[in-house]
């Protein structure tokens, strides 16, 4: 695996002074961004899977409370965000092929890991659509010795009387060329750039929704607005597929605030009902950011995160 350097703004990061950041290749030439916060004597490495709209530095806090537990930990910029290669000449557009082209991301992202030695064993943490892919690793044999995810993306949390018309424009608007408009309802720019923090979806917390508007405004490249409709195609049929398999044999811990309001939540109960050594943890009051809260609500859960990733450390 060849790194190359990248950039990292550690000044939005508020992450440990350890980060760091290396350009990548996925297996079809896509450029992705690899970082990492190293940590001595590491009791092992947290494989952070950002969601939609995410990028590295957004997790330099949660990096923070691992190091804080004895991991170390690396995050990504998937294909289509971040400071990865874009994919519309439009770069505000969610948009991927197909969703298993996240996958070429997750190998070269565990490649890199391996590069750089970071400690063993491997965890995984998944938030939102990272949920998603992570799932998809996770049957596919990605070498990780237990899972957490927060809000993850089972699920396109669409009311049920709109969902036939969800699929049927996007599956019929690529068809007719304009697969990478954004569907009705959605927007170019980032809601936390547009929208006041009375009434958010993300979080309670009023200095960390002002965070992830001044990381976007410092660095305005790695903002993304709305999906395409064929990401959204794409995430239908990869949701769809998801649900039909069954629950990896590896613990895991979930958490889902009380008033999510982004993702689907049936999809997350029943997944976790049919998980073998699986807990799922509500988070009374709590938004689709949970790890993104004051640190009276985060604190319990980087310690229950860090007692399943110890149990399994130890083994």
């Amino acid at each position: 695996m060849k790194l190359r350097a990248a950039p990292f703004y550690s000044e939005i990061a508020y992450g440990p002074d350890s980060g760091a950041a290396h350009w990548i290749d996925a297996t079809d030439g896509c450029q992705i961004r690899f970082g990492h916060w190293p940590l001595a004597e590491a009791t092992g490495t947290v494989l952070i899977f950002p969601g939609r709209t995410e990028f590295i530095e957004k997790y330099g806090q949660v990096a923070q409370n691992f190091a804080a537990r004895g991991f170390a930990s690396a995050a990504i910029d998937w294909r289509g965000q971040g400071l990865a290669d874009r994919l519309l000449e439009n770069r505000l557009i969610g948009y991927v092929e197909q969703f298993s082209d996240y996958q070429k991301d997750v190998f070269a992202m565990v490649a890199a890991a391996q590069s750089l030695a970071l400690p063993r064993p491997y965890f995984l943490l998944g938030h939102s659509m990272g949920g998603a892919i992570g799932l998809r690793a996770l049957l596919n044999g990605i070498p990780v010795s237990a899972a957490a995810f927060s809000g993850p993306m089972w699920g396109i949390r669409i009311a049920p009387r709109l969902k036939p018309a969800a699929w049927i424009l996007s599956r019929g608007m690529p068809r007719l060329g304009l697969g990478h408009h954004l569907p009705p309802g959605t927007k170019l720019d980032h809601h936390v750039l547009t929208d006041p923090f009375e009434g958010n979806l993300l979080t309670r917390d009023r200095r960390q929704f002002e965070i992830m508007g001044e990381q976007m405004r410092a660095y305005p490249d790695m903002a993304l607005g709305g999906p395409s409709y064929v990401w959204l195609r794409e995430a239908l049929a990869e949701t769809s597929a998801l649900a039909r398999r069954k629950s990896p044999d590896l613990p895991c811990i979930t958490f889902l605030g009380s008033n999510e309001r982004i993702v689907d939540i049936p999809p997350i109960q029943a997944r976790m009902e049919r998980w073998p050594g699986g807990t799922l943890e509500i988070v009374e009051n709590g938004e689709h950011e949970v790890l993104m809260e004051s640190s009276d609500v985060t604190e319990p859960l980087f310690d229950k995160m860090a007692e399943v990733f110890s149990k399994t450390a130890s083994r």
